[in-house]
C-alpha cells in the first residue's frame, strides 16, 4: 500500500487486512501513542487478544528545528530487536512481529498492562535504586556479550549513518555551533567516537525508552543501534541522572546516587571485556557533552525549564577546562555547581 501513514486509522486497518495479519470480519482497536518525534507510533489491539505496537519512521523529525534522516532506519530497529533479544536477559526486549521495507514500518508485540514509563516514575520524584542497577547491567551484560561475538555483531552492524544523523550531528556538531565555547571539546569528542568501534551501541539508551512490569526493565527504540562506542550510551543515560537531578533539587541526591549506582552497576556487569580500561573518563566527556547537547542542541529536554537550560550550559562549561576522569568526580562536580547551597 504506497504512501501508507498508520496514523489514519482506516487505512491502518485496510492495510493488516492486505497483508493477512488481520482477518476478514475481524475487529482491531488502534490508539495512537504519544511521546515520539522520530515515528508515528499506534498501538493495535486484535480481537484474539494480541496486543501489537506499529512503528513507521518518518524522515522528518517532529522537532522545532529541521531534522532529517532515513526512514529506511526502521530496518536498523528491526534488525536490532532481534540481535537485542538474543543478547539481552529473557523478557527485556519485545518481540519482532512484521517488517514491511515498501512502508517502512514495523510490528511488535505490546508490552501487557499495567505497565509505566521509567521517564514519567522518575520525573514524579520516585527513584528505586534496584531499577537503577538494573539498568546499568542490562547494558552492560549487552555490551559484553556483544563483545564476545564481536566479528559477527560488528558485520551487522557497521553501518553508522544513522548514528552521525540522529546523533552525532543534531546532538554534538549542531551543539558546537550554538555553543562555541564547547566547539573544540565537541569536536574531538566526535573524532575520538568515530575512532572507537568496540561493541553494539543501543544509541537511545535512557530512561523513556524503558517500560516497567513487575518492576521488570523492558528496553525500547533501537533505530541508532551500531557498533561503536560503548561510552556514548553510558554518558547519554548518565545525562538523563543529572538532568533530574538538575529539575529536581528535592531528589537531587537520589539522583547523584543513581548515577553513580548505575555505572557501578554495569561496570559489574561488563566484567573484563577487553576494552573496559580506558571506558569510564570517555564515558564522563560524553556525559558531558550530552548534557550540553540537551540544552543546546536539536533535541532538548522538554522538562528543563530556559533557566534550567541555561544554568545547565554555564554548569557543563565550568566543568570543560578539567573534565573529571571518574563518574564519581562528575557527579559531585556536577551537583555542587547547581547552586552554592547544593553539595554532594
Amino acid at each position: 500500500m504506497a504512501d501508507l501513514n498508520i496514523e489514519l486509522f482506516p487505512a491502518t486497518a485496510a492495510y493488516l487486512r492486505e497483508k493477512g495479519l488481520l482477518a476478514a470480519g475481524e475487529a482491531v482497536s488502534l490508539e495512537l501513542l504519544p511521546g515520539g518525534v522520530s515515528n508515528r507510533t499506534v498501538l493495535a489491539h486484535f480481537s484474539d487478544g494480541r496486543a501489537w505496537v506499529l512503528k513507521q519512521a518518518l524522515p522528518k523529525l517532529r522537532v522545532a528545528v529541521d531534522w532529517f534522516s532515513s526512514p529506511e532506519r526502521i530496518h536498523r530497529e528491526a534488525l536490532a530487536l532481534r540481535w537485542f533479544a538474543r543478547l539481552a536477559p529473557t523478557g527485556s526486549v519485545p518481540r519482532l512481529e512484521f517488517e514491511d521495507e515498501a512502508n517502512h514500518l514495523l510490528g511488535m508485540g505490546a508490552v501487557p498492562f499495567p505497565h509505566q514509563n521509567w521517564k514519567t516514575v522518575l520525573l514524579s520524584g520516585n527513584v528505586s535504586f534496584e531499577h537503577v542497577e538494573q539498568f546499568g547491567r542490562l547494558l552492560g551484560l549487552v555490551q559484553r556479550r556483544a563483545s564476545e561475538e564481536e566479528g559477527d555483531v560488528r558485520s551487522v552492524f557497521d553501518d553508522t549513518s544513522f548514528f552521525e544523523s540522529l546523533r552525532l550531528e543534531p546532538y554534538y556538531l549542531y551543539c558546537a555551533e550554538e555553543v562555541p565555547e564547547s566547539a573544540e571539546f565537541l569536536h574531538r569528542l566526535v573524532a575520538e567516537t568515530r575512532s572507537h568501534r568496540l561493541t553494539l551501541v543501543h544509541g537511545d539508551y535512557s530512561p523513556k525508552n524503558i517500560l516497567l512490569q513487575n518492576d521488570k526493565l523492558i528496553l525500547l527504540d533501537y533505530e541508532v543501534a551500531h557498533f561503536g562506542e560503548p561510552a556514548f550510551d553510558l554518558g547519554f543515560s548518565l545525562t538523563h541522572f543529572l538532568s533530574k537531578a538538575h529539575h529536581l533539587p528535592a531528589q537531587r541526591g537520589l539522583f547523584a546516587e543513581a548515577a553513580i549506582r548505575y555505572w557501578q552497576a554495569y561496570r559489574e556487569a561488563l566484567g573484563g571485556a577487553p576494552w573496559a580500561p580506558g571506558l569510564e573518563p570517555r564515558a564522563v566527556r560524553h556525559a558531558l557533552g550530552c548534557l550540553l547537547a540537551r540544552v543546546a542542541g536539536r533535541s532538548p529536554l522538554e522538562y528543563l525549564s530556559a533557566t534550567e537550560r541555561s544554568r545547565q550550559r554555564q554548569v557543563v562549561l565550568s566543568l570543560l577546562p578539567a573534565v573529571p576522569a571518574q563518574v564519581q568526580d562528575l557527579v559531585s562536580g556536577f551537583v555542587s555547581r547547581l547552586e552554592p547551597r547544593a553539595h554532594y
